[in-house]
């Protein structure tokens, strides 16, 4: 309870504008001269009564703006307990104002750190959190908006009124704050701003709200405490002690919204993704699931990379506890989960982060600097640390409370340039005048230092576009401190590569081989992603030249080569069965084409594929280092075969040959490390794909013929738009 002066009119008249910064100086229990005083605004009330021990007692209306007093010569017996009338309707209720705001030296250094851009626990800071004080359950409110002349909680709970209950400044901080006793998880809210210049009123989204509305309601929830019990802990204990660049990755990109669906059109909640997308993924032998992003965003169209929601997973397919059951599942059965995130921009909408406080907050006041020419976003403010604190909280948020194994960070190249997109006169330089966003590289390092120190065995991954430098590399070299980065430049040569006639590819045999130029100079991820399929691409199989049986067959192939190629692996959703259409996020996969033996086969490759990456050491546990890789002969452009050796520290290995024409090859010679029986491990051709089973019969024995610099030789038949994987035995 306070005790102050006589308040003052000019407070008191604040209050009823709905424009008082410190709403508990007015309302709630004071003392005043001898007496006290219950003070309580409620426009819509026709009538309050303050419960006391002898009975309910009526309060006086002093303003016909909705001012309600008590008197006495003593304070009531602890906070006070309201009767309300409003609407014909009669509530009781325990007054908010009797709970000042939190003025601890724990709660300063922690707004000091959240103002610092140095704290990953904005958070736990702000947002809705449900709290009992002094014996009384209710819901804590925070938010940032420095530039806001007044700010109140509003919802059901009081008829979305913003002048019931105005929160209070929090010092120089720019954060707002009020208890509110009786709101419990899975009330509505939404905060209402004045802004303190222009006078201009509006709601806004809790940008730390923890859950939120199906859209396209746009209100945020008070979530439930974290009650849920997770049974993973041998997962995350051995994630934590097994590094990553000794694991294998092969990793299934899905769009949870259109993988699969109900008869009807409907989502697949978490629980039925449990039920079919687990059993698919651990059948076709995949090491993750990375899913597109799954914070709440308004626009299906956007596939969640114009995110509203930094804090809550999309209400699209269940309850936050639904998604934590699902990664709880997928580590249960040996699935990793890696999440995509974007925070290099977020969208306009008036109702969410865009000029949160009736400023540019979030993002930067020049369009210069704050806005996405590609995407119609805005683009965060790197430079100002309330927004760091915000992101690195967000990143932490989704690693520790869901468990995901890591974070594919989306668009880094337009985050790392000021000129990303723009023409000249655009943008503006940093202080040295050069292109770098010298604020945002500051980010991501401290980013990565922070998932790899406090999230252990997690990673992150950039999808970066460019030759910038050191990507993956540690911050403590000069790098950026990414886990590993997307390789772009592969993705695109091959493609390109596998749409040309094979008459000529023997003029771009290059596209094959430059990659092995600069393989080790990043940790990559080879991917065959989602933005590959869309926007009038095509799909995967439908990128493959050529008839039905020469698209199938370069598609083994394509996957064959990504497969056997050093660095982790990535394929989209409806590639692993060749997709026919283009993808698209209003309907699900074609799975009816999985009855199609040559779409069957096709299943079958991929399956196989990644058990022999994952279980052959020489294929994934030198990824990262030109040590496990050796040309036998990348020069044959005539022919369109190239050859490789895979090995892995121990210096054990498989011989890879892939042939890019549709001309079956007899008696093709490669040079092989030691003489001996060699095995035919794998063959795209093999009828089980879909393929026409040329091969080599199963094993082939070496001659004394020293070939490319060996000191033997075989001469294997190389099947039409196939590769084959040979091992010594």
């Amino acid at each position: 309870m306070h005790v102050l002066p006589m308040v003052a009119a000019e407070a008191l008249a604040k209050l009823v504008r709905a424009q008082e910064h410190d709403p508990h100086r007015v309302l709630g229990t004071h003392r005043e001269g001898e007496g006290w005083v219950v003070r309580v605004f409620r426009p819509a009330a026709s009538a309050i009564r303050i419960v006391l021990a002898s009975g309910a007692v009526p309060m006086t209306r002093v303003d016909d703006a909705g001012l309600f007093e008590w008197r006495s010569a003593s304070a009531p017996d602890g906070p006070a307990r309201l009767r309300i009338t409003e609407r014909g309707v009669t509530t009781e209720r325990i007054d908010p104002y009797a709970f000042p705001p939190d003025r601890s030296a724990g709660l300063r250094a922690a707004l000091a750190d959240f103002g610092a851009g140095s704290t990953s626990h904005a958070h736990d800071l702000l947002g809705a959190h449900p709290e009992t004080r002094a014996g009384v359950a209710g819901t804590r409110f925070r938010v940032w908006a420095p530039n806001a002349e007044r700010v109140s909680v509003v919802g059901d709970f009081n008829g979305w009124d913003g002048r019931v209950h105005p929160l209070a400044t929090l010092g120089a901080s720019g954060v707002w704050e009020l208890f509110v006793p009786g709101i419990v998880p899975g009330t509505r809210y939404k905060f209402e701003l004045r802004h303190r210049g222009s006078g201009a009123v509006f709601l806004k989204s809790d940008p730390y709200a923890r859950s939120a509305e199906m859209r396209p309601a746009t209100a945020s929830v008070v979530a439930a405490p974290e009650t849920f019990h997770w049974h993973d802990d041998a997962w995350m204990r051995d994630r934590a002690a097994t590094p990553w660049l000794e694991r294998p990755m092969s990793i299934y990109e899905v769009h949870a919204g259109s993988w699969m669906r109900h008869p009807d059109g409907s989502f697949h909640r978490w629980t039925d993704l449990t039920k079919h997308l687990i059993p698919y993924v651990k059948r076709l032998g995949f090491t993750h699931i990375e899913l597109l992003p799954l914070t709440e965003h308004p626009l299906d169209e956007s596939w969640g990379y114009q995110s509203t929601g930094y804090f809550a997973p999309t209400s699209r397919f269940g309850t936050p506890d639904d998604l934590r059951a699902f990664v709880d599942a997928c580590h249960r059965d040996g699935i990793g989960v890696l999440l995509d995130w974007v925070p290099g921009h977020f969208p306009r909408d008036d109702w969410a982060l865009a000029r949160f406080d009736g400023t540019a907050l979030y993002e930067h006041a020049d369009p210069r600097l704050g806005e996405h020419p590609d995407w119609g976003t805005y683009t965060f403010n790197f430079a100002r640390n309330e927004v760091r604190s915000f992101l690195l909280s967000s990143a932490r948020h989704w690693l520790e409370s869901f468990h995901f194994d890591g974070l594919r960070v989306d668009a880094v190249a337009s985050m790392l340039y000021l000129d990303y997109s723009r023409k000249p006169g655009e943008w503006l330089p940093n202080r040295h005048g050069g292109r770098e966003n010298l604020e945002a590289v500051a980010f991501l390092r401290d980013l990565n230092t922070m998932v790899h120190a406090e999230c252990p065995g997690a990673v992150t991954i950039a999808e970066e576009s460019t030759s910038w430098p050191m990507v993956s590399r540690p911050v403590y070299l000069g790098g950026l401190g990414f886990s590993m980065k997307w390789n772009m430049g592969w993705m695109h040569d091959t493609l390109r590569y596998l749409a040309l006639d094979p008459v000529h590819r023997r003029f771009h045999h290059d596209a094959l081989t430059f990659g092995q130029t600069y393989a080790y100079s990043e940790n990559f991820v080879l991917p065959l992603s989602h933005d590959e399929v869309v926007h009038g691409k095509g799909s995967l199989i439908g990128k493959m030249h050529g008839d039905r049986w020469q698209r199938f067959a370069n598609l083994r192939l394509a996957l064959t080569l990504q497969m056997t190629t050093p660095g982790r692996k990535l394929l989209f959703m409806g590639g692993e069965f060749g997709q026919v259409r283009e993808w698209s996020e209003r309907r699900e996969l074609d799975w009816s084409l999985t009855g199609d033996p040559a779409h069957a086969g096709m299943q079958r490759l991929v399956a196989d594929l990644n058990a022999l990456y994952r279980d052959c050491p020489a294929l994934h546990a030198l990824d990262f280092s030109a040590d496990g890789f050796r040309w036998i002969d990348c020069h044959d452009a005539d022919q369109s075969v190239i050859s490789f050796e895979r090995r892995d520290a121990a210096g054990n290995g498989v011989i890879v040959v892939l042939n890019f024409t549709p001309v079956p090859r007899h008696g093709y010679r490669i040079g092989v490390p030691r003489a001996g029986r060699y095995i035919e491990r794998f063959n795209s051709d093999s009828s089980h794909y879909g393929g026409g089973n040329v091969g080599n019969g199963g094993a082939i024995v070496s001659e004394d013929q020293s070939w490319m610099s060996r000191p033997a030789s075989i001469a294997v038949v190389l099947p039409p738009l196939a590769g084959i994987i040979l091992a010594a035995v």
